[in-house]
């Protein structure tokens, strides 16, 4: 064995890229790592930009919109967190935690696009929650989370390379392309597919609403006296693919309830 090999492994540094900041708040404390939170919420918004300062930028912008959220909160807060991505050394061990609802899923496409971007050649797996909690690691108990840990899917390079073309395509709405990737590993990760469909579900119809919006008028429509509490509520329960929060749900509220009928 040489010296070289031996260094690497002594060396070795593991990293848990955290979904959110609910899952690093209990996070198990017997899985080894250093922690980064992609703390993000990419299906919403403006998501142009052509390289990462681009990117930023303008999610900084957008981002700002939302009541008690600022640019400089993103700029302290999130843009840290992606450098430190685009930072890792080729020494390392990655644990992605990503749950399986679109929410999440967009936030990984961009996670999975600036790892394939590097010329590197990490140890990197997804981490899934168990079946039955799909969309929530925060319903597992830390003994589950250790579990799903253990159970780690390996993502190799070459999947890497294919995986990461989910975000420019994403970027650019090019369903088909997003479409051709989710059956290409059908087998593999077939949470993809439905995250993929979810996603296309969300273009206009001829009402000028996509498939979330018009549930959502919907539940409106059904409340003698419409609540955005009791509307968010019952559009989770049917729409837990989506795994929208409430900002994402109360602007679409507002915008329903400006042209309800």
């Amino acid at each position: 064995m040489s010296h070289s090999y031996i260094n690497q492994i002594q060396h070795q540094v593991y990293y848990q890229i955290l979904n959110g900041d609910a899952l690093k708040q209990r996070f198990p404390q017997s899985i080894d790592g250093e922690i980064i939170v992609a703390r993000e919420c990419l299906v919403d918004g403006n998501v142009q930009g052509n390289n990462f300062e681009s990117l930023m930028k303008n999610r900084a912008s957008f981002i700002s919109q939302y009541p008690a959220c600022t640019s400089e909160d993103y700029r302290l807060n999130t843009i840290p967190e992606f450098k430190k991505i685009i930072e890792l050394t080729a020494t390392s061990e990655i644990n992605c935690w990503f749950e399986d609802d679109l929410f999440c899923q967009v936030n990984f496409w961009y996670v999975l696009f600036l790892l394939s971007q590097q010329p590197r050649h990490n140890a990197l797996f997804l981490v899934r929650p168990n079946a039955g909690n799909e969309y929530s690691f925060g319903h597992m108990s830390d003994a589950e989370l250790e579990i799903a840990f253990k159970n780690r899917m390996p993502i190799s390079r070459e999947h890497l390379a294919i995986l990461g073309q989910l975000w420019p395509s994403y970027q650019i709405n090019d369903h088909s392309k997003l479409m051709q990737i989710a059956k290409f590993f059908n087998v593999e990760f077939p949470f993809l597919l439905p995250a993929v469909n979810a996603h296309i579900a969300r273009s206009p119809d001829e009402s000028g609403l996509g498939y979330p919006e018009r549930v959502l008028l919907e539940i409106i429509n059904e409340q003698e006296t419409p609540t955005f509490s009791a509307a968010f509520r019952a559009f989770h329960q049917k729409m837990a693919i989506y795994s929208f929060g409430d900002l994402q749900v109360k602007a679409m509220y507002d915008r329903l309830m400006k042209v309800k009928p």
